[in-house]
């Protein structure tokens, strides 16, 4: 009988690790070390050096990543950031949550990311109408693929906005062998365990080359504290990310460049083993991708018969995004750019994700393209 095939693989990983991971476990429950313990500067100090950035602020989640900066920046009632609508809840809900209005913007058929072209008529359209006031942009590097950053980037000078990458799904990925770092203002990025850089519960971090934004971001994720432990002299959070948290990372980042690797390989046997039989999301030659998600587009209506074939042939696949943001409950009041979003609307029809990890073999991989080339049949 085949053995189960994981959607995503962390026990390869974990095992890999366990020794080096426990014993800093170990020292920190010695030293007592639990909130803000040297773990966390040292993982501070790395991905700094990886991302290249001069500043990174860990902090205690990917949402708390995004929602900090809108907060440093005083965004609030009254203004508009400007976001994809096909993307996880969390790069909206910030926006909402500091009490600005998210402006939902269309994404590119092929990669999936914003569409910088439909970024600038928004903005316009923003601007003609008046009632609100243009202040940031979003972009969000999804299913692990760097967004466009120098036409976005561009677009954002050209209306004198800032510029945050979610880096949630795609930290690490490159565009000409740079990181979202060099356009971006701020990089956020999540350690949810799925994440292709994940710890072993909550965490964050944000990335700046500002000094002044470094500082005041520090102080909220700190309630808002100054140079006096109790002369809080801001709004802020309980934004600390915990120092067994900074302990897996420290192991996990050493790992992952090699990880990268072996995703991009992986990613590049599915597309040359999947070719005709159903449409990926595109990488341009000069990207490297950390493929959080390996996602493809079944057309036609047939993705649920696809996904039942799978399932049947013990194939995990899953849906990223079933449903648009502006199209669900608590976000459909919001502004959405255009005459809707139809590429969005589209994509949440056809889209499923097989299974993608830096630890999938070709024996398991010819299991699922033979499953997916069976359901299509």
């Amino acid at each position: 009988m085949n053995q189960a095939i994981s959607f995503i693989d962390l026990a390869t990983q974990r095992d890999r690790i366990r020794d080096r991971i426990e014993a800093r476990f170990s020292r920190i429950m010695d030293q007592g070390s639990f909130i803000m313990g040297p773990d966390v500067m040292e993982l501070e100090a790395q991905l700094s050096d990886f991302g290249g950035m001069a500043h990174t602020i860990s902090c205690a989640s990917g949402t708390d990543a995004l929602l900090m900066p809108l907060m440093a920046w005083n965004i609030g009632p009254g203004d508009a950031v400007f976001v994809p609508s096909f993307t996880f809840a969390a790069t909206a809900e910030v926006v909402g949550l500091a009490g600005a209005a998210p402006v939902f913007v269309e994404v590119l058929p092929d990669t999936f990311n914003m569409d910088p072209a439909h970024l600038r008529r928004t903005i316009e359209e923003t601007l003609a109408k008046g009632d609100l006031t243009p202040r940031a942009i979003i972009a969000v590097d999804l299913f692990g693929q760097i967004a466009d950053y120098p036409a976005i980037r561009a677009v954002a000078d050209e209306f004198g906005l800032k510029l945050i990458s979610d880096a949630a799904q795609g930290f690490g990925s490159t565009l000409d062998g740079r990181m979202a770092g060099a356009w971006a203002d701020v990089v956020a990025t999540s350690f949810y365990p799925a994440k292709p850089l994940g710890c072993y519960g909550d965490g964050g971090a944000i990335q700046t080359d500002d000094v002044g934004l470094a500082d005041v971001l520090r102080s909220i994720r700190v309630h808002g504290s100054g140079s006096d432990k109790y002369d809080n002299v801001r709004l802020g959070l309980t934004g600390r990310l915990d120092t067994f948290q900074a302990a897996v990372l420290i192991e996990k980042l050493a790992l992952f460049p090699e990880e990268i690797e072996a995703r991009m390989r992986i990613a590049a046997r599915y597309s040359e083993m999947l070719d005709g039989i159903v449409a990926p999301q595109t990488i341009a030659p000069n990207i490297v991708s950390t493929w959080a998600q390996y996602t493809v587009r079944v057309p036609g209506g047939r993705r649920d018969a696809f996904m039942s074939s799978l399932k049947e042939a013990g194939v995990p696949s899953v849906i990223y995004y079933g449903k648009p943001l502006h199209r669900q409950t608590a976000y459909r009041h919001w502004p959405v750019g255009g005459n809707g979003l139809p590429v969005t609307d589209q994509l949440c029809t056809e889209v499923v994700s097989l299974p993608m990890h830096a630890y999938l073999d070709e024996a398991t991989q010819d299991r699922i393209v033979e499953a997916a080339r069976a359901a299509l049949v």
